[in-house]
């Protein structure tokens, strides 16, 4: 990471989205049964009720940006079918945004992501950063959109057997670099752009922790950097229970807070995470360090 102390790296603007004055949150609304960290919580049976009250709810207190998904990619998740992520994603975004919410779809499905956009989103996340979608690129290229770029090596089922790397940091610079050449190469402009390492995609423990100790070097990619490190396994082996088992996600959200506190402070644009209410107190406590200093 970072030196402590070091000033907030905004300088980096990302088309359509305000100059947040910190480091921007993305909290999570995942409208599906079977996600990792709270399947089942906000969705079930169809009712997306209790994830457009949760979005509204994240949305008053502050946060910036609301992520909208509705296919699990957790480690060995079944995809659904594009009428399935469909039915789950667009009712939420379309109240979400007209409430006025700053919505994020989180897909890697071009159709699912031009019809949440049809519905007011502002934002695509995609963690295949193009790949599981060829028709993604030319979609955001002709929306204009900010566009969440994300290191990937592959779909859930199997993406743990691809967790293999020479050099960890230098491997996902490279990678990365690859997609974003080819992404502006498909007409999205540079400005749209926001660059994710994958943090647990395709990671163990000490790949996640190599990139998260070498933040600068992923910064030279010349973009502005969204960390998801939210209730990922990685820190719950950090935080075993009593037993010696990692610890369950809902008892991650501690970690998460401080280490979205720390990349805060290191100049990280931006952090996606579950407890998006703590995680944003986290990162204005950074902001005033940093402006004190």
């Amino acid at each position: 990471m970072n030196a402590p102390g070091r000033p907030l790296n905004r300088s980096q603007t990302v088309r359509g989205l305000p100059d947040f004055g910190r480091c921007a949150v993305f909290g999570v609304v995942n409208v599906t049964p079977d996600s990792f960290s709270d399947g089942g919580e906000y969705y079930a049976d169809g009712d997306t009720a209790k994830a457009v009250a949760h979005g509204l709810r994240l949305h008053r207190h502050g946060v910036d940006v609301v992520d909208v998904g509705g296919e699990s990619t957790r480690p060995g998740a079944a995809r659904v079918s594009p009428e399935q992520e469909l039915g789950r994603v667009l009712p939420v975004v379309e109240a979400l945004a007209g409430a006025g919410v700053r919505v994020s779809v989180d897909t890697m499905r071009a159709s699912v992501a031009q019809a949440a956009l049809e519905a007011g989103a502002v934002i695509v996340n995609d963690v295949s950063g193009g790949l599981a979608d060829p028709a993604m690129f030319p979609l955001v290229a002709s929306s204009g959109v900010p566009y969440i770029l994300m290191h990937w090596r592959g779909h859930s089922t199997d993406m743990m057997a691809r967790a293999v790397y020479g050099d960890v940091v230098k491997d996902v610079i490279e990678e990365l670099q690859a997609r974003y050449d080819a992404a502006l190469a498909a007409g999205i402009a540079e400005d749209q752009v926001i660059l994710d390492p994958g943090l647990g995609f395709a990671k163990n423990a000490d790949h996640n922790w190599a990139l998260l100790a070498h933040l600068e070097k992923l910064e030279s990619l010349g973009r502005p950097l969204l960390i998801a490190a939210s209730r990922k396994n990685f820190l719950g082996r950090l935080l075993p229970d009593a037993s010696g088992e990692p610890r369950p996600p809902h008892g991650r959200d501690a970690a998460t807070t401080a280490l979205s506190a720390l990349v805060a402070a290191a100049g990280t644009w931006g952090v996606r995470a579950h407890d998006a209410l703590g995680t944003l107190d986290a990162v204005r406590v950074a902001a005033a360090l940093a402006a004190a200093r």
